[in-house]
């Protein structure tokens, strides 16, 4: 299984664009890069450049993945590109883009349910609880898309794999990829997102298994806090996942899945603001309605996941989420930012070593550009 990265936050991603962000990954010792969409490839879809991208790629043994965008129509207006994609057609826009990245071949296409909003605290962050449209009419119009995207994707051999985002439940993927096809749908397994929609992250693996086509490997803090629970982003070994447990599942419904890690971004490359904090509400009875597929067997294995991880933060083993904030980004007034570049490259590496050694503490491979360098 290889290790790379996400595009959207390897650090000067965007200053040193993609065709430089190959080296830069090389030398970093992952093997790919993780596009969310074609558009990060190439802004104006060119299709030599994208050509000359996927060769260099090719030459150097690292992997490419893109992504078509976030198809909830009712999130339209907040992803402009994806109609000027299309001149001012959306599905002209996908289409497109399907095509284009199929001539390189490039099949598996990340897509997303939702934009997370973090200005706003708790469950008012995920467009799954908007008052002015239900989140069942939401997950209806998004089908309905998924449906008139798959003949170009069935011509082409290509999957849409939707991704467990913020917003979205395995169960409902699981439905979607029912309802619209397995030959043309998938599902990217993000092992952090699902701590927010209150899903075991080893149980979310083994529901999504066999449809697992791309991945987003990231950790979490996850605690009790005033509310409900803090959430919290870790780097890999620093959260509440455990990896030693969801690798096997993977690699065993699939050995050749990339593993693309998906961390904080730096501070240089996106300057972070003051936001409130985002709380998991658990116990509310809004929150606990909007999931009716959150079984009381898996909430105890939750909760008990969560009684683990305090007992390593009262130790102090763990930062608690006020000390992290605090360190990371000047918590107090957000006027300091130590987060950078230097501090984001290491974040990215002591993830990856925790990949690498709990595969290697499980027996599975993975990474293939850190022992060739080594």
């Amino acid at each position: 299984m290889k290790l790379g990265i996400d595009w959207q936050k390897l650090p000067e991603a965007l200053k040193r664009g993609p065709m430089a962000s190959l080296d830069h990954v090389r030398e970093m010792g992952l093997d790919g890069i993780f596009f969310p969409t074609v558009l990060d490839m190439s802004p104006t879809l060119d299709a030599g450049f994208l050509r000359e991208l996927k060769a260099k790629a090719d030459g150097m043994g690292l992997y490419l993945e893109a992504g078509l965008g976030k198809i909830n129509p009712y999130c339209s207006a907040e992803a402009p590109e994806l109609r000027a994609a299309g001149n001012g057609d959306i599905l002209a826009g996908l289409t497109r883009m399907v095509e284009l990245v199929a001539g390189i071949g490039l099949h598996e296409l990340w897509i997303s349910p939702g934009n997370f909003k973090g200005q706003f605290p708790g469950r008012l962050a995920n467009d799954r609880f908007r008052s002015d449209i239900d989140w069942a009419d939401q997950l209806t119009a998004m089908e309905k898309i998924m449906h008139r995207l798959a003949p170009v994707l069935r011509a082409h051999g290509s999957h849409m794999n939707m991704e467990t985002h913020d917003e979205i439940t395995s169960f409902e993927i699981l439905r979607l990829i029912e309802a619209v096809g397995e030959d043309v749908t998938g599902a990217v397994f993000d092992t952090a997102n699902g701590l927010q929609r209150g899903e075991h992250p080893v149980w979310a693996a083994r529901r999504l298994a066999p449809h697992i086509r791309q991945t987003h490997i990231k950790d979490a803090y996850v605690a009790r806090a005033p509310g409900g629970l803090d959430f919290q982003g870790r780097a890999c070994g620093e959260g509440i996942v455990d990896f030693t447990a969801i690798l096997p599942i993977l690699h065993g419904a699939n050995p050749a899945l990339n593993l693309s890690l998906e961390m904080a971004a730096s501070c240089e490359d996106r300057p972070r603001a003051a936001s409130p904090r985002q709380c998991i509400e658990i116990n509310d009875p809004v929150w606990r309605a909007a999931h009716p597929d959150l079984t009381p067997e898996e909430y105890d294995a939750y909760m008990a996941m969560v009684d683990s991880y305090e007992d390593r933060i009262a130790t102090g083993e763990i930062e608690d989420w006020a000390a992290y904030e605090a360190r990371n980004y000047g918590y107090a007034s957000y006027e300091v930012q130590p987060y950078g570049y230097p501090e984001a490259r290491a974040y990215i590496q002591r993830s990856a070593e925790h990949i690498r050694a709990s595969g290697a503490a499980t027996g599975v491979p993975v990474g293939t550009v850190k022992a060739a360098l080594a």
